[in-house]
C-alpha cells in the first residue's frame, strides 16, 4: 500500500467520523435550530476532506477538477440551504412574519388584512 493511498483512506475515515458525530448530534437534538448546527460539520468540513483525498490519491486530472466542482457547489450553497431551512422552521412555528409587519408610522408598511 502506497503512502498516498494510506493519506486518503486517513482523510477518509476522518471525514466518516465527522459525519458520523454529525449524524448523533442531529437525532439528539431536541428541536430545528439546535439540529442545525451539527450539519454544518457534515456540510462544511467533512467535502473539503473528500476532496483533498481525492487530490491525493488521484493528484491533478479529471475526478480531482470534478471533486473541485461539487465542493465549490456544496460550499456556495450551504448558508443559502440554512438560511432557508431556519426561515421554514420559523414559518413553520410562529406564522409567516410578513402579517406582522412594522407599524405605518415607523416607516413599514401595514400588515395585510
Amino acid at each position: 500500500m502506497s503512502g498516498t493511498a494510506v493519506v486518503s483512506d486517513v482523510l477518509l475515515g476522518l471525514t466518516v467520523m465527522i459525519v458520523a458525530g454529525s449524524v448523533l448530534g442531529v437525532v439528539v437534538m431536541p428541536d430545528v435550530y439546535q439540529k442545525l448546527h451539527y450539519v454544518v460539520p457534515a456540510v462544511l468540513v467533512a467535502p473539503p476532506l473528500v476532496f483533498v483525498a481525492v487530490a491525493v490519491r488521484n493528484g491533478l486530472d479529471e475526478s480531482t477538477a470534478q471533486s473541485a466542482l461539487a465542493l465549490g457547489i456544496v460550499v456556495v450553497s450551504a448558508p443559502f440551504l440554512s438560511h432557508a431551512t431556519i426561515r421554514a422552521a420559523r414559518i413553520r412555528e410562529q406564522g409567516n412574519w410578513e402579517e406582522a409587519a412594522d407599524p405605518p408610522e415607523r416607516g413599514g408598511r401595514p400588515a395585510r388584512s
